[in-house]
């Protein structure tokens, strides 16, 4: 624990970190209102942490054409958002002495097989910083196509590796969700119920939860958006059901303001539930992500930079202020996420909307911007620009 502590103190300290300067709300909710009325949008919620306090959460737009007002408890998909809360359960699970983030895979029965027997050699720290060796996005399509994913994680051994176990990073879903059956077989719990009993509830977290019927099931709840076919007018879908099935991956829903307590926990604003050691852990960058730095130079210039991946979260190095920052982006048919902080400043913005529109991913800009002091710029492409790159 020493040795991971000093890492990630060194990682912090390569620069002085920039003081916070204080953001501008006012320009924030003119600029979101504008965001939310573009073709593009149908609804979005937004909420902003600034010096540990919840000081900004509003929704704009609707939950769908013809229904009511998307509000600051309206529930969304969360998507791969959800990583995050599965490393902090399993995390928070290996703290309390459960098992080792080094054990082997091939230590817990889950149905996951590697090529080549890699489940013997990889390890749990390993499957959460998506370092287990086979191409990203591992059968993905077949998941789509209502494939079971126990099945389908048994079928990854027999693919081809992409890089020796630990040398490269290669984004994983179905493979990713082998810790919603580690965590089952450490607690004796279902996934939803160990998610709302270790983490939920503590953290006053009111509407989060997994799968569709809860999703379905709230008070207010935004539904799925994507782009029509040679036009960015979206068009609504239906809730799909795919990766709710791989419930650590991509299953949690959960309103802005649940949003905003998860990442003032992962800021350690909650210590009793999720211990500074707990969040060294978790934080700690484990691998270079060439592929995340090129999208980003796309996107947003040179503004992020330093592209890593620790335990379920992204961390970067903010151009110019030279602070480090944390965070992660999601994104499902017809729903995106982001989330975004410095955990130094104990500042940050998380964002929801449910629609397939790219402009929302400049919001974690524009809010950081401001954070810092730097001059404002058009990161979410409304005043002429460009929609910008993919999500």
């Amino acid at each position: 624990m020493t040795r991971i502590f000093a890492l990630l103190l060194g990682f912090f300290s390569l620069t002085a970190p920039a003081i916070a300067q204080g953001i501008d709300y006012e320009r924030l909710d003119q600029r979101l209102t504008q965001l939310s009325r573009e073709d593009d949008m149908v609804g979005l919620a937004v909420a902003v942490i600034e010096g540990g306090e919840i000081t900004f959460a509003r929704g704009y737009g609707v939950t769908a054409e013809g229904e009511g007002p998307v509000t600051r408890d309206t529930v969304f998909r969360w998507a791969s958002l959800s990583k995050g809360v599965a490393t902090s359960l399993v995390t928070k699970l290996a703290m309390e002495g459960r098992f080792s983030l080094s054990d082997t895979l091939s230590s817990f029965k889950t149905s996951l097989r590697l090529p080549g027997g890699g489940e013997q050699t990889a390890t749990l720290e390993d499957l959460m910083a998506h370092k287990v060796g086979v191409v990203s996005n591992a059968y993905d399509t077949m998941l789509e196509d209502g494939a079971d994913p126990a099945e389908i994680r048994r079928r990854l051994g027999t693919l081809k590796v992409v890089c020796p176990i630990r040398e490269c990073h290669s984004y994983q879903n179905v493979a990713f969700d082998a810790l919603s059956e580690i965590v089952e077989q450490t607690t004796g719990l279902t996934y939803a119920a160990a998610a709302e009993i270790i983490l939920f509830r503590p953290l006053r977290m009111s509407t989060a939860s997994t799968g569709r019927a809860a999703l379905m099931s709230s008070a207010s709840w935004a539904k799925p958006y994507t782009a029509r076919r040679g036009t960015a007018l979206p068009i609504q879908q239906t809730v799909k059901e795919p990766y709710y099935r791989v419930p650590a991956a991509g299953g949690v829903n959960g309103s802005i303001l649940d949003l905003a307590q998860f990442a003032r926990a992962q800021m350690g604003l909650a210590p009793d539930i999720l211990t500074p050691d707990t969040l060294t852990v978790l934080h700690t960058p484990r691998v270079y992500t060439p592929r995340e730095q090129s999208r980003l130079r796309n996107q947003f210039e040179s503004r992020m930079q330093d592209s890593r991946y620790a335990l379920g979260w992204r961390v970067y190095k903010y151009d110019i202020t030279g602070n480090r920052v944390v965070g992660h982006r999601g994104a499902v048919e017809g729903y995106r996420s982001l989330m975004l902080f410095d955990p130094e400043l104990d500042t940050g913005v998380v964002a929801l909307w449910n629609s397939s529109a790219r402009r929302p991913v400049g919001i974690e800009l524009e809010v950081m911007d401001m954070a810092y002091g730097l001059p404002p710029h058009d990161w979410m492409k409304i005043d002429g620009g460009s929609a910008g790159a993919a999500n």
